[in-house]
């Protein structure tokens, strides 16, 4: 029986053969959803899945792009706010 904490269905299991010839269950926490655009939803390019510390290990212009509003708003909603700004 595994541990109380491994019960639930928010671990992902896999099967790794060990050495000696056994066959053991891994228990590992699943991948976040995807980032998604605070204008219209759709998910971002260029921002990895991960858990914060896997994230963490990344550099800083792997993270996200490299521009204005990059990992919050898609290119096209980043467009429509630059075009906003300049009219204002």
């Amino acid at each position: 029986m595994p541990e109380l904490r491994y019960r639930s269905k928010s671990y992902k299991r896999t099967f790794k053969r060990t050495p000696g010839g056994r066959t053991v269950i891994h228990y590992k926490k699943k991948k976040p959803s995807k980032h998604v655009c605070a204008g219209c939803g759709k998910p971002l390019h260029g921002v990895p899945r991960g858990r914060p510390y896997q994230i963490r290990k990344l550099s800083k212009s792997k993270r996200r792009p490299n521009r204005p509003y990059g990992g919050y708003y898609c290119s096209e909603c980043m467009r429509k706010v630059f075009k906003e700004e300049a009219r204002s």
